[in-house]
């Protein structure tokens, strides 16, 4: 067992860095383990991502509970919607397994059941609070995190940390309130940044 954690462990970080492309060669590499020690705990690399992706779940749905329970509805809210964003942005094999298709439907479906019936109490609450809009609805969510794990990836290789001024935008354009929006973290990319981050964007995502 303790070959078989020392795996996973690998597989997260260099999943995490690289992406799921990351072979088992390489993942067994980084765990100091010959890769026939990889395959005699996990048949195939399938297997490796399915057990990440059931910790990832249990991870979300952890976060999203804690939301729920937050005493302040919004800001139970919003710590979820920017813990989830943390996690997609500074893990790729995350941001991998949420949000392709060719990681498995099966997944996604999972992903969908699991969380749903936490995430609807935290809208539910943070709507009769009267600070999310009332028209939010919880089918929402995914939406939000393609669209910003589109924008971290389109800006990050100009500017690593812009991602964060999406956000910002984006939680204010949720928020019922009439009070002066927040302050953006990160400054726009002026025109060199946006001439970067197109150089770098990969023709397959143009397409």
């Amino acid at each position: 067992m303790q070959n078989r954690q020392r795996v996973m462990d690998a597989a997260r970080e260099v999943f995490a860095r690289h992406g799921l492309g990351t072979t088992l060669d390489e993942v067994a590499a980084f765990a100091g383990l010959g890769v026939g020690t990889v395959y005699r705990h996990f048949p195939n690399k399938s297997a490796v991502i399915d057990a990440l992706f059931e910790e990832s779940v249990d991870r979300l749905v952890e976060l999203a509970r804690v939301a729920a329970a937050a005493e302040d509805a919004w800001e139970g809210f919003v710590g979820f919607v920017m813990d989830v964003a943390e996690l997609q942005t500074t893990d790729r094999g995350m941001r991998d397994l949420m949000l392709t298709a060719k990681h498995g439907c099966e997944r996604s479906d999972l992903l969908q059941e699991r969380l749903r019936p936490v995430i609807r109490p935290l809208v539910a609450r943070a709507k009769a609070e009267g600070r999310l809009r009332p028209d939010f609805a919880e089918q929402d969510f995914p939406v939000l995190q393609i669209m910003l794990s589109a924008a971290y990836e389109f800006t990050s290789p100009a500017a690593p940390e812009v991602w964060r001024r999406y956000l910002t935008l984006m939680i204010d354009a949720l928020c019922t309130s009439r009070e002066a929006p927040h302050p953006l973290p990160r400054p726009a990319l002026d025109d060199a940044g946006i001439d970067h981050a197109m150089r770098a964007w990969p023709t397959t995502k143009r397409l």
